[in-house]
């Protein structure tokens, strides 16, 4: 059918159909975006190789049933001079109008959400016995097939197998996860793929011509990506802001009608959290969402905005999109040039977060708001490999006073009068201590935190950061140098079965004898000599001993976890603390590991959780 026939029929009637229904393809050149399949089945009808059944599958709004009633269509095309299936549809057949209505006789289409059960399907195992009226084949096309039940696809499933050469079926579902495999291995299955935001821009140009509508470009790009890839979609979308602006689309009465948010001012708000700006950004956000717009929607633009930086910083051409305005073509590219893939990667991540968090907050405003703040914030926070850089950079000193760089503590700082000397109940050797009691649904934990002693060694970040590149340069003298270098390169794998099951008995450079714990896995000892050869650079030989050998670092760690907890016990503050709140008790002793980087925190020393509540084993 043609669009001028399609007009002139419209013109003929007098109810008003709407666009996605007055501009229906008939045939397959009509479908958009669905080349792959259109090709098939082509080929299909060309060399005679006709299925017995069809699936199709997609979204909604790409096409389904309007594929399946072509189908049906070239399976019964008949005209004066063609008497045999075909895909090339452009003359109008004998059947080929009633069953573009749905009214043809031999033609049946069921909608499978409101004819679930086997009665259902009885009835079309009883009409497949007959042979078609008027048709050549009797077509049965049953939307979204997955609401059947189990007895009515099991009913099916004989018919479906080895139905009568003249019966077609036509399947189409939006969830093909939900249809059994036993059907699906009876069908042809076709994969209809969402439209093109472009090839959707460019159809609906097209419409608006026909419909005698101006639309700007940039209207017609905002309906195109509000359609999500469905084609019905964005034509009821149209229809909508045709109504909507009086016969003349605009960009501004589309994002008035979807309450989106402008797509220049997405970018200005974008480029304020790039910069950490929190108070334009915050002035910007409140200015977008008085003037309408939703403020998830907002965080979706923002993070539609980030993937395309993120996507422009690798493929250049991707600018070329017909969806994109100008100001997204332009500003994308600039920022993909001057925003490195780590710090768009994580703004993508909090965004995603935020979206979430605002979509089920009861004060959305307030929480877009904090996201917005956490970005802002975090764009002028260094990256994990800026941070070593300027670890790498910093002048060797006890870390008293060296620059830190964008406002960092210093490694040794604590915040808590380390500085001084001593005195207090815990001892001389303790700097500080802090405790702090939280409750909450009937139950209440103590964190106490001890600072640790002052002769501590406080470069212990840097010396972390410089591990890796000095792996190389340090001799292994024990299990510990071993572990470390896991560490360094990252294996954490390796390092818990080395930990778990490996007993030193001597080593010395360049060989290791060991005995293995009774469980310890059979490729332990190759895994070892690889990775040593691997870290040092040099080939070393590992040894399974017939001697006892040492405890493992996991058995040297729990002696220590063990010894600490008696300690602790035996402390007078801890003690007091106990004996304060009756019933509660210590759960667990946290001691940072001096060498190990990630055990390092804030506070530098031993954290103690105390558990106040024998129900509430919670450690905040």
């Amino acid at each position: 059918m043609t669009d001028a026939g399609t007009n002139a029929s419209d013109k003929a009637g007098s109810a008003y159909r709407v666009l996605a229904r007055k501009y229906r393809p008939s045939d397959f050149t009509g479908l958009i975006g669905q080349e792959p399949m259109v090709r098939t089945l082509t080929n299909a009808f060309g060399a005679g190789r006709i299925a017995q059944a069809w699936m199709l599958t997609g979204v909604r709004g790409v096409g389904k049933t309007t594929t399946a009633r072509i189908l049906a269509r070239a399976l019964n095309y008949k005209t004066d001079t063609i008497d045999a299936p075909t895909v090339d549809l452009t003359v109008e057949g004998e059947h080929c109008r009633a069953i573009l209505e749905g009214r043809h006789v031999d033609v049946v289409e069921m909608d499978a959400a409101s004819h679930t059960g086997i009665d259902d399907i009885r009835d079309i195992i009883d009409q497949v016995r007959y042979a078609p009226v008027s048709a050549r084949y009797k077509v049965f096309i049953i939307d979204e097939v997955h609401m059947l039940s189990n007895q009515a696809f099991n009913g099916l499933l004989k018919t479906l197998e080895e139905p009568p050469p003249h019966v077609k079926f036509i399947f189409a579902t939006t969830e093909i996860r939900k249809v059994p495999i036993t059907i699906l291995s009876r069908c042809q299955r076709f994969d209809l793929r969402r439209i093109d935001a472009a090839m959707i821009k460019a159809d609906l140009a097209r419409i608006g011509g026909l419909e005698g509508v101006e639309a700007e470009d940039e209207a017609l790009a905002m309906i195109a990506r509000a359609s999500e890839g469905s084609m019905r979609d964005a034509q009821s979308i149209f229809d909508q802001a045709i109504a909507h602006s009086s016969g003349q689309v605009t960009a501004e009465t589309v994002r008035d009608m979807l309450g989106l948010a402008d797509r220049s001012r997405i970018i200005g708000l974008f480029e304020n959290l790039m910069k950490g700006d929190v108070a334009a950004a915050l002035a910007e956000f409140r200015a977008q969402y008085d003037v309408g717009a939703d403020p998830a929607t907002v965080l979706n633009d923002l993070a539609e905005f980030n993937h395309l930086v993120t996507r422009l910083r690798f493929v250049p051409e991707a600018a070329e999109d017909a969806s994109l305005s100008e100001d997204e073509r332009a500003r994308g590219l600039e920022f993909s040039k001057t925003l490195s893939v780590r710090v768009l990667s994580r703004a993508w991540q909090m965004l995603l977060k935020g979206i979430q968090e605002v979509q089920s907050s009861g004060r959305p405003v307030a929480a877009g708001e904090m996201v917005l703040i956490r970005i802002a914030h975090a764009a002028n926070l260094p990256t994990l490999d800026e941070a070593m850089k300027r670890l790498d950079d910093m002048p060797a000193g006890n870390g008293q006073g060296q620059p830190s760089g964008h406002g960092a503590p210093a490694p040794s700082g604590n915040g808590a009068g380390g500085g001084a000397g001593g005195g207090g109940a815990m001892g001389s050797a303790v700097a500080a201590q802090h405790v702090s009691v939280s409750g909450g649904g009937g139950g209440q934990t103590m964190r106490l935190v001890q600072s640790a002693p002052e002769s501590a060694p406080a470069p212990m970040q840097q010396q972390a950061v410089h591990e890796e590149a000095e792996a190389d340069a340090v001799p292994l003298r024990s299990l510990e140098d071993i572990a470390k270098l896991a560490d360094a390169n990252r294996d954490m794998a390796f390092k818990v079965r080395f930990k778990s099951y490996v007993r030193l008995v001597s080593i010395e450079p360049g060989r290791l004898e060991v005995n293995l714990a009774a469980d310890a896995p059979k490729t332990l000892m190759g895994d070892l000599t690889n990775r040593l050869k691997e870290w040092t650079g040099r080939r070393w030989i590992v040894m399974l001993s017939s001697e006892a050998g040492g405890p493992t670092l996991s058995e040297v760690e729990e002696g220590r976890r063990e010894s600490a907890m008696a300690d602790a016990k035996a402390d007078p503050a801890v003690a007091a603390i106990l004996d304060k709140f009756p019933g509660s008790k210590i759960i667990d002793i946290r001691i940072p590991d001096a060498t190990d980087p990630d055990a390092i925190d804030d506070a530098s020393g031993p954290v103690e959780a105390v558990d106040l509540d024998d129900d509430d084993d919670d450690d905040f």
